[in-house]
């Protein structure tokens, strides 16, 4: 059974844990099969999240994406993530569940039960992590059709 409870409620202290400066940020693209890189080839991600502009990742990727500094970073075809079970506490925004990692202090959140997995890295600057998540929501949404109900 998943547990969902609101991210208002989370009031954990995050970490930061995206680099820093105004060049490209420095982030290892994953490496999915065939069918997930085309779902997250087609993720429109905003030029802004929270009111921070994109800026480039290296190596380049269509599976990357970054804004800010500290970077709020974006990789889009991970692996599951390990300590993901049914039991889990999930987070729901906007229709989106999200799986937070580390459990006592989330810094990167895992789009789940979704055909391809987001993880999304919000440096504690910009607590709480709910505003900037649902910023992706509608792409994530639009894109990546969800797993059948009951899976992660």
């Amino acid at each position: 059974m998943l547990h969902r409870r609101p991210l208002a409620l989370l009031g954990a202290t995050l970490l930061a844990v995206a680099g820093c400066g105004d060049g490209a940020v420095q982030m290892p693209p994953p490496s999915p099969d065939a069918a997930t890189t085309r779902l997250c080839e087609g993720l429109r991600l905003p030029e802004k999240v929270n009111g921070l502009s994109r800026r480039d990742t290296e190596p380049d990727s269509p599976l990357t994406a970054a804004w800010g500094s500290p970077a709020i970073a974006l990789r889009c075809g991970v692996p599951r993530p390990a300590a993901l079970t049914p039991a889990s506490q999930l987070q729901t925004i906007n229709g989106v569940d999200w799986f937070g990692q580390p459990a006592d202090r989330p810094v990167t959140w895992t789009a789940v039960a979704r055909q391809a997995y987001v993880e999304v890295t919000v440096p504690a600057k910009y607590a709480p992590p709910g505003d900037v998540l649902i910023e992706f929501g509608e792409a994530i949404t639009a894109t990546i059709p969800k797993k059948p109900e009951g899976q992660i």
